[in-house]
């Protein structure tokens, strides 16, 4: 079994039905949660809107392969009713990132893990903070906690739940 982190953002419709359909399709169709963090709230990063984003970070086990769990995590986004328009950032229903899968680095046109800007992003390593503090990256071996501190991102992330 492999252990798996999972950033969970949504900013259209009902954001808090759409993390918590998003984590129990996570537990039905890739494996047994061992850990959810709270719920946070930020501003859209990397574009403009003026709906905020709620993210949460969940921990599962799985059998999947690194292949598998991108198909998986893409079928449960489309069936929660996300579309792609673009390559680039959007307003979504639901969005599941990669963070990591046990140590393992990935490094294939389509998926990267761990993902690689997780170190960028204060709405990604303040709930992976609470639920994984001391998780090492494999590329860094800095902490989670350490990336934090080390996090130039100065957005706001707020506890929301």
């Amino acid at each position: 079994m492999h252990t798996v982190y999972f950033l969970l953002g949504s900013n259209l419709g009902d954001c808090t039905l759409n993390l918590k359909q998003a984590v129990e399709e996570i537990s039905k169709h890739i494996g047994l949660l061992l850990k959810v963090s709270s719920v946070y709230k930020s501003a859209p990063w990397g574009f403009d809107s003026s709906h905020e984003f709620l993210n949460q970070v969940v921990c599962a086990e799985t059998a999947l392969s690194p292949e598998a769990l991108l198909k998986n995590t893409q079928a449960i986004e489309k069936r929660m009713g996300r579309v792609k328009t673009r390559d680039t950032y959007e307003e979504r229903l639901i969005d599941i990132d990669i963070l990591f899968y046990d140590d393992t680095i990935v490094e294939e046109n389509h998926l990267k893990v761990p993902h690689p800007l997780l170190a960028y992003r204060r709405f990604t390593l303040i709930p992976l903070q609470e639920i994984a503090p001391n998780l090492k990256h494999p590329v860094t071996q800095l902490t989670i906690s350490e990336i934090l501190e080390n996090c130039t991102d100065p957005s706001e992330v707020t506890q929301y739940s």
